[in-house]
């Protein structure tokens, strides 16, 4: 099992920036990749970030490439999600993911930190 636990979410007003932390424990070493995904009301669940755990190597949504950035601390077991010039459209439920197999839907989640971005 793999527990995650997400935090740093808030209210903004928009073109300000937010960071989402995500604290991985338990067998960390299943882990190959985690991600940020998100959910508005009414709206389906988008992958916003990716990044591989050994690598480092990334991956972003169209909605959010050029203002997202993931990074990881292995140390640390987090992974981050630094949100530069925030839109209103970004509010949303903020889940960090973990997987344990490539090209897999992933098994073990957080329980969600809420970002609120006001224009």
């Amino acid at each position: 099992q793999v527990q995650l636990v997400e935090s740093g979410g808030g209210l903004v007003q928009a073109g300000g920036s937010l960071r989402l932390s995500c604290v991985a424990s338990g067998r960390i070493f299943s882990i190959v990749t985690m991600a940020w995904f998100r959910q508005a009301p009414g709206k389906e669940r988008e992958e916003t970030a990716t990044i591989t755990w050994s690598g480092g190597r990334t991956t972003y949504a169209d909605s959010v490439e050029g203002r997202f950035t993931i990074s990881r601390d292995n140390a640390k077991n987090t992974v981050y999600l630094q949100m530069n010039t925030l839109k209103p459209e970004d509010t949303a439920l903020y889940y960090c993911a973990a997987r344990t197999y490539y090209s897999r839907p992933p098994p073990y989640w957080g329980q969600g930190t809420q970002v609120t971005v006001s224009s």
